[in-house]
């Protein structure tokens, strides 16, 4: 919704001001398909050189996300702490052999089932059983887990970036390509200088638009794009950081609550549930475990 908001907004503004100030609207819809086909084609070649296949199209879903948004809402964030909860309890009262179940298949476990969305995220699943499966072949050096799991997150935010500046990189060029369309309009419109001044003021207005498609292009539109990629992708890291300090907190031995805790105060502001929801989470948790049991 925000997003179509912001499309109409820098479509009316920009025109409208053009409209409203004399300009002939006319100079520029002449001008634009072919501006347009200098422009858009050589900044979509230059991706296609500049990138792996894979960088294309996670570009390609990178730009679907913009328009789905964040994937983590508020209820995820409390659904994450209540199944590291269930989770690390099950380990404590357990032991290894109470838990590997769960880790071998999550998609069969009755912890995880609980939670669809957070089980659909197949990264953010793999990340966690990896890591308490760790845990349960005497891994347990909190220092180590800690500096392996940033390295894995670290490896993760690079690879989910990859994206994002291919786009970023894109709209630092449009300008130039728009430079390079103008150019070949002043070619076009020397090669007529014997034309009289009425055709040659409209082609050189043409020309000028190309200069203004790869500004518009670059700050308007694939600018904005990549920024809010960027966000999206910041956003989605959020939980990984969670689930680490829940398990370095269970490897230094504090309790399970507390470690949840702790990890619920790195959820972001605007979606960390409350000490009391939290609470009445972790109570639901607690009797699924003991109904389970």
């Amino acid at each position: 919704m925000l997003n179509g908001i912001g499309v109409v907004v820098v479509l009316i503004c920009v025109f409208g001001s053009f409209l409203i100030s004399g300009g002939n609207i006319m100079v520029i819809l002449h001008a634009l398909p072919h501006e347009m086909m200098a422009i858009a084609g050589a900044a979509i070649g230059s991706f296609l050189l500049a990138n792996s296949m894979g960088t294309v199209k996670k570009a390609g879903a990178g730009i679907r996300r913009v328009f789905k948004g964040p994937r983590w809402q508020e209820s995820d964030y409390r659904d994450l702490l209540a199944l590291l909860f269930a989770l690390l309890t099950t380990f404590r009262k357990g032991g290894p052999t109470a838990i590997d179940s769960h880790l071998d298949t999550p998609e069969k476990s009755a912890i995880f089932s609980r939670y669809p969305r957070l089980l659909a995220d197949a990264g953010l699943t793999e990340f966690i059983c990896d890591y308490l499966r760790m845990m349960t072949v005497n891994f347990e050096d909190p220092h180590q887990i800690a500096e392996a799991m940033e390295n894995d997150i670290e490896r993760h935010h690079a690879e989910e970036l990859q994206p994002q500046h291919a786009l970023q990189m894109m709209a630092d060029g449009l300008p130039a390509l728009g430079i390079v369309a103008a150019v070949l309009g002043v070619i076009k419109t020397m090669s007529s200088i014997d034309q009289p001044t009425d055709i040659l003021g409209a082609m050189i207005g043409g020309a000028l638009v190309g200069t203004f498609l790869g500004v518009l292009l670059s700050y308007c539109f694939v600018g904005p794009v990549a920024s809010k990629l960027l966000q999206i992708v910041e956003a989605d890291q959020k939980p990984f950081a969670l689930v680490k300090t829940a398990i370095i907190a269970h490897a230094q031995g504090l309790p399970t609550q507390v470690a949840v805790e702790l990890a619920r105060r790195m959820t972001p502001s605007s979606y960390a549930p409350s000490f009391n929801q939290l609470e009445d989470a972790l109570d639901e948790a607690k009797d699924q475990l003991s109904a389970a049991a």
